[in-house]
């Protein structure tokens, strides 16, 4: 017989999972994709792939040369393009607790050259400096950030939302939104995913890059493919994506309106995402094709 364990001893096998798998793919040092660079305007993204299929990004306003990272699980790695980009780091956003993404706050703490303030949303987050909630703003240089909370995957999940005036919007989504595809329900429930996804994140503008933290873009347009089989937006999608991946190129960044399109979990109000489903109401689908998603392997 199988019983629900309480949620404490839940997240506790959850942190040791992702923690002993990182550990076992550490060495690897992120040689699942190459280092790439995306300019949006004035601001700067450098993609770091780290562990297995994370990813970090180091993010540059080069009006003022200040620079922030996100969940930098590698800290040698951030440094070490901290160094070759000749840029003043003041910034963690950490988007969740989870080892692999926050576990090398400590670390990059003690070994960066300046001081280091430290955002997230979870107080389970190590060398938390500044817990923010949503709406909650700061800068980094010129390039302003807004503070979106969207539970679900954890409890305090946090995505960044950057856009200033005459610069390309970006959101960075952590274990929330990948592209295709969204985050385990590890600590929460298809009413708060879907409030994230469907009345949040797909609430910014069309044109908003996503950088997420983990590359499955190929597993989740599969799973995709699957609920909606006559998706031709889907089906060019998955070819673009393996070109990338056949390079070892991430496929990340993707946008809020592409996602629209080929993301069933952004598309969970669709007649053709419900019909798969088997039900007619969005938030129940969320539930169902998650479900489905956990153990889908196609």
């Amino acid at each position: 017989m199988f019983r629900i364990l309480p949620e404490s001893i839940q997240n506790g096998l959850t942190a040791a999972y992702f923690k002993v798998n990182s550990l076992r793919y550490n060495g690897l040092r992120g040689t699942h994709s190459k280092p790439s660079k995306f300019t949006l305007d004035k601001m700067r993204v450098c993609v770091l792939p780290a562990l297995t299929d994370n990813y970090m990004y180091l993010i540059i306003d080069e009006n003022t040369n200040q620079a922030a990272v996100v969940d930098p699980v590698e800290p040698e790695t951030v440094l070490n393009a901290v160094k070759e980009e000749k840029v003043n780091l003041t910034k963690v956003l950490t988007t969740h607790h989870h080892w692999d993404h926050a576990g090398g706050n400590e670390t990059l703490i003690k070994k960066s050259k300046g001081a280091l303030q430290v955002f997230g949303g979870d107080h389970r987050i190590g060398a938390l400096t500044n817990e923010v909630k949503h709406g909650d703003q700061f800068a980094i240089g010129d390039i302003h950030v807004t503070c979106l909370f969207t539970p679900c995957h954890t409890s305090g999940h946090i995505c960044y939302y950057m856009n200033s005036a005459g610069q390309q919007p970006a959101v960075f989504t952590g274990d929330t939104l990948f592209i295709g595809g969204c985050g385990r329900f590890f600590e929460g429930t298809a009413e708060q995913m879907y409030c994230s996804l469907i009345e949040k994140l797909s609430m910014l503008p069309d044109q908003t890059r996503v950088f997420c933290g983990h590359e499955y873009t190929l597993q989740n347009l599969k799973f995709a493919q699957h609920v909606e089989p006559n998706n031709k937006v889907i089906e060019q999608k998955i070819a673009e994506a393996q070109a990338k991946r056949d390079n070892k190129e991430p496929t990340v960044p993707s946008t809020i309106g592409d996602e629209k399109k080929i993301n069933p979990f952004m598309r969970v109000t669709e007649p053709s995402v419900q019909q798969h489903a088997g039900t007619g109401d969005a938030i129940e689908t969320m539930r169902l094709i998650r479900k489905e998603k956990d153990t889908f392997k196609g």
